[in-house]
């Protein structure tokens, strides 16, 4: 496993399990920076539209998704895994904005580029349980996560599934990182707080996570 490059944290929130590595940078993203990403993001959007995904036991989940970069993250009854193309266009993914490119370079590693930036929205009745990322081929790379839109009530926990958790609120224009010990706690959104936000119309969010899914 690749070593993780020494950054210094603005802030670090230890889990109940004190593991150590989950950094939140509260409003990091100012408000034009977000109007900026979202409309990046939407443009992307429209040509990779999203999907609400099953998982391998069938159940639909309560996010749609969509992915951009070289690969995209698919869930169906054949499993979970990283795919070329969108699962229901058949076409490349979109190239990631260059706003998250800066953003992995400065907090997560400037060295080898991100591969995949999974898009999920969450409307008002989304909800996504408590899970690792565990997909990727080097769990040396952090998690890069970028808030857009209504509050998310975010939980956190260790890296065994039943060590206890706690929760944080991640407003639009925060970022945070799984690094580290983090980088395989389990974590999940218990829900959103609609009308938090004015910056999605007609409500929601949109959270991008950057992540590198092939080797180095």
């Amino acid at each position: 496993m690749r070593e993780m490059p020494s950054i210094a944290p603005i802030w670090t929130q230890m889990t109940p399990a004190s593991t150590s590595g989950f950094r939140l940078l509260p409003g990091r993203l100012d408000l034009d920076a977000q109007q900026g990403l979202l409309d990046e993001v939407m443009a992307r959007v429209a040509v990779a539209p999203f999907v609400r995904q099953v998982t391998p036991g069938g159940k639909p989940m309560s996010v749609a998704m969509t992915s951009f970069g070289a690969l995209g993250w698919t869930t169906d009854l054949a499993g979970y895994r990283y795919e070329r193309r969108h699962p229901a266009t058949g076409a490349p993914w979109p190239d990631i904005p260059a706003a998250l490119l800066d953003l992995w370079a400065e907090l997560a590693d400037p060295r080898t580029p991100p591969d995949a930036c999974l898009v999920n929205f969450y409307n008002a009745e989304a909800r996504m349980s408590l899970h690792q990322d565990r997909d990727e081929a080097d769990f040396g790379f952090p998690v890069l996560s970028v808030s857009l839109g209504d509050t998310a009530v975010f939980r956190i926990g260790g890296t065994r599934r039943g060590d206890p958790t706690r929760s944080v609120r991640l407003a639009s224009g925060d970022v945070c990182l799984l690094a580290g010990d983090a980088r395989l706690i389990h974590h999940g959104v218990d829900r959103i707080l609609p009308g938090s936000s004015r910056l999605i119309p007609g409500g929601g969010r949109i959270n991008l996570t950057v992540r590198r899914a092939e080797p180095g």
